[in-house]
């Protein structure tokens, strides 16, 4: 992998990890469509670090109040009741789906699933299903008010986006909407439950480092360039769903999946 390859897949990585366009179905597009080889999904999991970096810098302050309330609900089953301590709980909920399917398909995600055809489909799919959350949403919860149910579901949708092109905040986003958070609510929690998991796959694809398409250097410089512009669209992301649907999401993704699709059809792209 060059220099340019890995820039340019940095800032693919940054650019599209929180905004629910799944950035792991970006990271095997834009390589094909520059005729470049599959990064592979050990390059996308451990340039996702980067990503997590931000948000940990972005949410440090939610997630150091978190883990302290959490480790204190451990010994004193008076604050198991607050919102912080029952955070840290749904979290961890929410991370056993992806974590549990991520093992048991692992063979099928890092080849199978990277089928360009099958990426074009889950953005249409996915990204329909995104505009129905966001119609039949009341987004009338605020986070405060969520429990286990939610962390539940909401962790089952993470996991759907081990499929690249279904996007982990795309589904988590709209899963939240289904259980009518409004959509500012929705995203943080997207972005606190992301954390756990993606920290986990990047820090197990780390063994590759050094192997194959997992050059050391080209994969610290894409982690690096991820880490910036993964900041940039937290902020972003947050400010716009503030006031904005998420249909302009939708109809970005539509619109890439019948291009993916038709191109890997005619054999444009492989």
């Amino acid at each position: 992998m060059s220099a340019l390859q890995a820039i340019v897949l940095g800032l693919v990585q940054g650019l599209t990890e929180f905004l629910p366009i799944s950035s792991s179905g970006h990271l095997r597009i834009v390589p094909a469509l520059f005729g470049w080889g599959d990064p592979g999904a050990a390059f996308t999991a451990v340039i996702q670090l980067g990503t997590m970096a931000a948000v940990l810098l972005y949410f440090r302050a939610d997630l150091r109040r978190i883990a302290r309330a959490w480790l204190q609900s451990l010994r004193d089953p008076a604050v198991r009741g607050d919102l912080d301590a029952r955070m840290g709980w749904y979290i961890i909920l929410g991370t056993i789906p992806i974590s549990v399917l991520g093992l048991a398909f692992k063979d099928p995600i890092e080849t199978k699933f990277r089928n360009l055809e099958l990426i074009g489909t889950t953005l249409i799919v996915f990204g329909l299903v995104m505009l129905a959350a966001e119609a039949m949403s009341r987004r009338d919860r605020p986070l405060r008010e969520i429990d286990s149910r939610d962390g539940m579901i909401i962790g089952f949708a993470q996991a759907l986006a081990l499929v690249p092109g279904v996007s982990r905040s795309g589904a988590t986003i709209s899963a939240g909407l289904l259980r009518n958070f409004d959509r500012a609510a929705a995203a943080r929690y997207s972005f606190l439950l992301s954390v756990p998991a993606v920290v986990l796959s990047g820090l197990f694809e780390l063994r590759h480092a050094g192997e194959g398409n997992l050059p050391i250097g080209a994969t610290a410089l894409a982690t690096l360039l991820a880490f910036v512009t993964g900041y940039a669209s937290i902020a972003l992301l947050l400010r716009y769903l503030a006031r904005h649907s998420i249909a302009v999401f939708v109809a970005y993704r539509v619109l890439l999946g019948v291009l993916v699709i038709a191109l890997a059809a005619s054999g444009t792209i492989s």
